[in-house]
């Protein structure tokens, strides 16, 4: 269901941080990379907090692979996963990069609405 929801709203073509947001958009696959932050852990121990089979578990998994925010390989009979770093450096510099122009911004108004409430009070 999730990677092929993700197909249907994002082209393939899609920028890699328009992929990695929409894959955060879900909780589930939040509180994957949450856990993963703990370090790689084999998918059966991942899945369990989970209510949910897990074909669909594995394609929350799948999501998150494909935009680059986790990676998955065979050890022996299991499947590890692990978090990769760089898409989320993009993101937290994306969002940073954002934060200061807003920020800016609203210090431009605070300082106009300052400057415009002291004229109003004097005349």
């Amino acid at each position: 269901m999730g990677w092929r929801i993700l197909q249907n709203r994002m082209p393939y073509h899609s920028d890699p941080l328009d992929l990695a947001f929409h894959a955060l958009s879900d909780p589930t696959r939040r509180a994957v990379i949450s856990r993963l932050a703990d370090g790689e852990v084999p998918v059966t121990v991942l899945a369990e907090p989970f209510d949910i089979a897990l074909p669909s578990f594995s394609q929350h998994l799948r999501v998150l692979e494909e935009c680059g925010l986790i990676a998955s390989e065979k050890r022996g009979r299991s499947r590890w996963c692990r978090l990769i770093t760089p898409r989320f450096e993009e993101a937290t510099d994306w969002m940073i990069t954002e934060r200061r122009r807003w920020a800016g911004r609203l210090d431009r108004l605070e300082a106009y609405l300052d400057k415009t409430e002291g004229k109003g009070h004097e005349g």
